[in-house]
């Protein structure tokens, strides 16, 4: 009967609401030292193919010899077109398709986004395998320009080659698709939608000529000059919009090929002089995160993964003794292992980190970081619950259950089956929560993060700047403005305001533990920015600790990290803006949905909090 007395009597155990911050703090470091240890050897694996089908680098390539004379002819051939018109552009490539005996087609595409028309037109042509059914195809892309804005003279060159060279052989068991887009990222979205009968805005023409469903997509980014320009690596580009990857079988298969038959070194992530050291690993990761927690385009082949094609862009990077027959040889050979498939690649891992070009993490191993992050705003969570239902004099009941307290306190008789305790009532004792008002303030917290997602997404280009800054100097003071309007119609309660900070925590913890199986990295990152939200609190009769609080939040608010990171990468906050316009508009990219429903308001009813804890409030 004591013991059962005595764990009846820790419900109103000051104690037990102290354990929670410690908890929470030790969830958070644990995630980011588990995080911090995915580069070991311990923890990582080497890649690997699993899709034997594919048989990597195990044919003969042909590509070469009298082939080098017909690069060369095509690459003088694109380089006279620099200058030209669209129209004229796009006539001359379809010309030299059509000589190779290939079905040619052109698509006009004009996006219109924050006041900037986006055109181009893309050239197709589709190679009917002679052992194909129109079933099944792959897809090769040579952009007119590159993602950094230079005319892509010997990838277009490359293309015009490999599809005349393909097409004297009989061996292909899939279609061949050739695209030259107008540009590197609207101009293959513009033609997969299209392909795949997307809804199109009307300035998006439809496709003329199609073929069977799309089993991989390889494309060529290799800026070289008029006169050429020899490379020393190969950069491979494999991130999708909104963190989505290509089944890492593709990646694995060009690495092989490159490296093992062809011996060009792979890199990825911008790590050209990659060591295969602890800290170079981590810095792949790192980087490999922000593109996918951006969730933004990386290249033609980020368009075609979300229509579950598997795709990659390969770059050339640096200077070396590799050339165009060698890249080539590449592609063919890659395109001959896509030509073995007999079915879609699965079998692989579509979620996973690169560490390295033969080094990689799968998500059942780098999962539990962001899961232990999103958990500790659970846990906050559950406290605040069982904080928010306890008596305001809950220290003195608690008193009252210790020995020596008052023996005029009323006593409650408990059975357990065939057990029976005499506790405090106050033990007992659950205050009725009144959560009408901090359910509607997180309502409207989150319908507030509409105006800025509308706004930015759909103002003119010549306004962003301002917008933004307005929207800066806005966020910060509104918690401010907020509490102070509400405060005067109806002070919150103690007990409000705790219903307010859990409920904004328990959506929190929800959003990202979903988001984690989906995004990992934007989940990742969105949770060790909203940490501090886990640990403010209301405080009353205090300044210091308040305003020590309104610091910090104000610190890791959304627009405040979006300019310390512009102003750490040197880059222009409007052009952000417009990346994330595009993005929305086309790509369908949804980082600022995250960002502003789910992110701002839990940031928004945080500062709210410690608003509310200034003297006067």
């Amino acid at each position: 009967m004591t013991l059962l007395s005595s764990i009846l009597g820790l419900r109103r155990d000051e104690r037990l609401l102290k354990i929670p911050p410690y908890l929470s703090a030790l969830l958070v470091i644990v995630g980011c030292v588990w995080l911090c240890l995915l580069p070991l050897d311990e923890y990582s694996r080497k890649t690997y193919i699993s899709e034997n089908a594919l048989l990597p680098g195990q044919v003969h390539t042909y590509f070469g010899g009298s082939e080098h004379n017909v690069f060369r002819a095509y690459r003088h051939e694109v380089a006279g077109l620099v200058g030209k018109s669209e129209q004229e552009r796009s006539q001359k490539l379809g010309d030299i398709l059509r000589l190779a005996g290939l079905k040619v087609a052109t698509q006009k595409y004009e996006y219109d986004v924050s006041g900037r028309k986006l055109s181009g037109e893309n050239v197709y042509a589709v190679l009917q395998g002679p052992r194909a059914d129109a079933t099944e195809a792959v897809v090769m892309i040579a952009s007119w320009k590159t993602m950094n804005g230079d005319i892509n003279h010997s990838g277009v060159a490359l293309l015009l080659t490999l599809a005349r060279y393909m097409k004297r052989w009989s061996l292909w068991s899939k279609d061949v698709i050739f695209l030259i887009s107008g540009d590197s990222r609207e101009g293959p979205q513009a033609w997969v939608d299209a392909y795949h009968n997307a809804v199109l805005p009307a300035s998006v023409e439809p496709l003329t000529i199609k073929s069977g469903a799309l089993q991989g997509a390889v494309a060529i980014e290799y800026p070289a000059g008029p006169w050429g320009h020899r490379f020393d690596k190969l950069h491979i580009l494999y991130d999708g919009t909104n963190g989505q990857l290509s089944n890492l079988d593709l990646f694995n298969t060009a690495v092989q090929i490159a490296s093992n038959q062809m011996g060009i070194g792979c890199t990825l992530q911008r790590m050209f002089d990659h060591k295969n050291t602890y800290e170079e690993r981590l810095q792949t990761m790192l980087r490999g995160m922000v593109n996918q927690g951006l969730g933004h385009s990386t290249g033609p082949h980020s368009s075609f993964i979300p229509y579950h094609v598997d795709a990659i862009t390969l770059q050339t990077v640096g200077d070396g003794w590799h050339d165009e027959m060698g890249l080539g040889k590449v592609v063919e050979s890659l395109f001959r292992s896509l030509n073995n498939l007999l079915e879609h690649l699965h079998q692989s891992f579509f979620l996973y980190l690169l560490l390295q070009a033969k080094v990689f993490v799968s998500i059942g191993t780098y999962l539990p970081s962001a899961m232990l992050v999103a958990a500790n705003f659970t846990v906050t969570c559950i406290a605040l619950w069982v904080q928010s239902g306890r008596p305001l004099n809950s220290s003195k009941a608690t008193s009252a259950a210790t020995p020596g307290a008052s023996k005029e306190e009323k006593m409650v008789v408990i059975k357990e089956k065939k057990s029976v305790a005499l506790v405090p009532a106050s033990t007992l004792a659950v205050v009725e929560r009144k959560m009408f008002f901090p359910l509607a303030y997180i309502a409207a917290a989150h319908f507030l993060g509409l105006i800025p997602f509308y706004l930015f997404n759909n103002s003119p280009e010549h306004v962003l700047r301002p917008l933004f800054h307005a929207t800066t100097a806005i966020t910060l003071v509104l918690p401010i403005m907020t509490a102070t309007a509400v405060s005067q119609f109806r002070r919150p309660t103690q007990q409000e305001t705790t219903l307010i900070q859990c409920f904004s925590l328990l959506l929190l913890g929800m959003f990202l533990s979903a988001l984690a199986t989906l995004n990992f990295s934007l989940s990742f990152i969105i949770g060790v920015l909203a940490v501090p939200l886990s640990f403010v609190r209301r405080i009353p009769n205090s300044t210091v600790l308040p305003c020590l609080m309104t610091v910090i939040l104000t610190a890791v608010s959304p627009m405040m990290v979006a300019t310390l990171a512009t102003q750490h990468w040197h880059y222009d906050v409007v052009d952000l803006l417009l990346q994330a316009a595009q993005g929305w508009h086309i790509w369908g990219m949804w980082t600022q949905v995250v960002v502003w429903l789910v992110w701002f308001p839990a940031w928004f009813a945080g500062a709210s909090i410690v608003v509310w804890s200034l003297p006067g409030l």
